[in-house]
């Protein structure tokens, strides 16, 4: 079971829409189905929302083309699969080219699709994490959040990644100094600071402070 894993199908066949949307359900993922391609447009920074988008080429109103297009222009990483009955070579090259990850021509087996699927989250999730519409560049040391490349100061980054590795449990301001600090005379305000910059570029809500305690990655 993939829970946690957020994917965005943009197909305007309805039955396959759907029946998409069911099968990848049923496999643990977490499936946002849209069948009208004008509203990811329109809204063009909430794909960063998600783990891996499922795109059709041939559409409604605009061509799945023109939405990849938009959304490398946007400098959302988020990968790409195309999803397409289109499937010569130069279709292939011009989506390559454009920025998708990979490539699945229709008819398939929907078994391949999950296979394609978890690769796609598998590769970057090795070296990224999503806190929210933030996207957290573990090699590059970045924070990648509304299409802009954010950094924080190397206390700032070491005290995320304290975080990160205790996702979902309070780290308590003790235990922050001892790590970070060691046993240089720092305080707790020290602390605050270093969190207030975090917050920054994470999205609200992101860090639950536990007055007297300490503080949890939610």
């Amino acid at each position: 079971m993939e829970t946690g894993v957020k994917v965005l199908i943009v197909e305007d066949d309805a039955l396959l829409g759907e029946g998409l949307k069911e099968y990848l359900g049923r496999e643990g993922f977490e499936v946002t189905w849209v069948e009208d391609e004008r509203c990811i447009l329109e809204n063009i920074e909430a794909v960063a929302n998600y783990d891996v988008i499922v795109l059709d080429l041939i559409l409604r109103f605009k061509s799945g083309e023109e939405i990849l297009k938009e959304i490398r222009r946007r400098g959302i990483e988020v990968p790409v699969l195309v999803l397409t009955a289109k499937g010569s070579i130069e279709d292939k090259e011009t989506c390559f080219n454009l920025g998708a990850d990979d490539y699945l021509t229709k008819p398939f087996e929907p078994k391949e699709l999950v296979l394609r699927i978890k690769s796609l989250v598998r590769r970057v999730r090795g070296d990224r994490v999503r806190i929210g519409d933030a996207e957290v560049d573990l090699k590059g040391r970045v924070i990648r959040r509304g299409g802009k490349e954010l950094r924080l100061s190397r206390t700032g980054w070491e005290l995320l990644m304290l975080l990160l590795r205790n996702r979902g449990r309070v780290v308590s301001t003790e235990t922050i100094l001892s790590c970070i600090w060691g046993d240089k005379p720092v305080g707790t305000d020290v602390v605050r600071a270093y969190i207030k910059e975090i917050r920054k570029v994470l999205p609200e809500g992101s860090i639950e402070t536990y007055k007297g305690v300490g503080y949890r990655l939610v």
